[in-house]
C-alpha cells in the first residue's frame, strides 16, 4: 500500500505541476479556461498533500494523530475539496459562455471577472469548513479513539462521539447538501445549454470540436461528484468503513487523473507540454 500510494502521490504532484508550468510558459494558453485549470491543478496538489503524506507515514510507523492535528486536517480537506467543486462549476460556466455566447466571450470572461471567480471559489469554502470544524470541536470523545478511516473525515469522527450529534447531522444533511449540490446544478445547467447549442451546429466537425472541448471536463465532474454524493448524501446510520473507500476516488484518484483527463485529446495542452519539455 505504501508503494502504491507513494506512486499515485508522485504522479499527482508531477502531472499537476507540469500542467501549471505548461500554462504559465505558453502565451497561447493564457485564456480563462487554462487560467482556471492552473488553479484547479494547484488545488489538487494541496488537496492530496493534506491527505497522502500523513497516510504514508501511518503505513510505516506512527499510526496516531493529535486531536488538534485531526481537526486541522479535516478543516483543510473540506476547504480544498470545496475549492475543487467551485472551480469545476466555474470551468463549466466558462465553457457555456464560450460555446453558447462566443461573440461576448472576451467581455464576459474578462480578466477581472476571472480573478473574482477564483477568489470566490477559494474563499467561500473556508466558511463551510469552519462551521463543521467548530461544531465537531464542541463534542466530547470518551470511548474509542480509533478512527476507521485513512484520514480525519467528519462521519467516522461523529461515530466516535459520546455526546449528542443531532445538530451536526442536521447541518450535514442541510448545509452540506446546499454546498455540494449547488455547484453540481450549475454544471448540469451549463451542459444542458451547451448540448442544446451543439446539436444546432450544422457541421459534424463543429460538433466534434465542441464535444471534445467539454468531454474532458465532464469526465472530471463525473468522477468527483459521483464519489462525493455517494459518501456524504446518505444518513450517518448507514455509513460503514467500506464507504470510506469511496473517498479515495475524489481525494486521491481524481486529483491524479485530472492532468491526464485535461491533456489527452486536447491539442493546445499537448502543444504546451511539448514546448515545455
Amino acid at each position: 500500500l505504501f508503494i502504491l500510494f507513494l506512486t499515485m502521490y508522485l504522479v499527482t504532484i508531477t502531472g499537476n505541476l507540469l500542467i501549471i508550468l505548461a500554462i504559465r510558459s505558453d502565451p497561447q494558453l493564457h485564456t480563462p479556461m487554462y487560467f482556471f485549470l492552473s488553479f484547479l491543478s494547484f488545488s489538487d496538489i494541496c488537496f492530496t498533500t493534506t491527505i497522502v503524506p500523513r497516510m504514508l507515514a501511518s503505513f510505516l510507523s506512527e499510526k496516531t494523530i493529535s486531536y488538534a492535528g485531526c481537526l486541522t486536517q479535516m478543516y483543510f480537506i473540506y476547504v480544498l475539496a470545496d475549492t475543487d467543486s467551485c472551480l469545476l462549476a466555474v470551468m463549466a460556466f466558462d465553457r457555456y459562455v464560450a460555446i453558447c455566447d462566443p461573440f461576448h466571450y472576451v467581455t464576459t470572461m474578462n480578466h477581472r471577472r476571472c480573478v473574482l471567480l477564483v477568489a470566490f471559489s477559494c474563499s467561500l469554502p473556508h466558511l463551510h469548513s469552519l462551521l463543521h470544524t467548530l461544531l465537531l470541536n464542541r463534542l466530547t470523545f470518551c470511548d474509542s479513539n480509533v478512527i476507521h478511516h485513512f484520514f480525519c473525515d467528519i462521519k467516522p469522527l461523529l461515530k466516535l462521539s459520546c455526546s449528542s450529534i443531532f445538530v451536526n447531522e442536521i447541518v450535514i444533511m442541510s448545509e452540506c447538501s446546499v454546498v455540494l449540490v449547488t455547484p453540481f446544478l450549475c454544471i448540469t445547467f451549463s451542459y444542458i445549454r451547451i448540448l442544446v447549442t451543439v446539436l444546432r451546429i450544422p457541421s459534424a466537425a463543429g460538433k466534434c470540436k465542441a464535444f471534445s472541448t467539454c468531454g474532458s471536463h465532464l469526465t472530471a465532474v463525473t468522477l468527483f461528484y459521483g464519489s462525493i454524493f455517494y459518501v456524504y448524501l446518505q444518513p450517518l446510520s448507514t455509513y460503514t468503513v467500506r464507504d470510506g473507500v469511496a473517498t479515495l476516488v475524489y481525494t486521491v484518484l481524481s486529483s491524479m487523473l485530472n492532468p491526464f483527463i485535461y491533456s489527452l485529446r486536447n491539442k493546445d495542452m499537448e502543444r504546451g507540454l511539448k514546448k515545455l519539455m
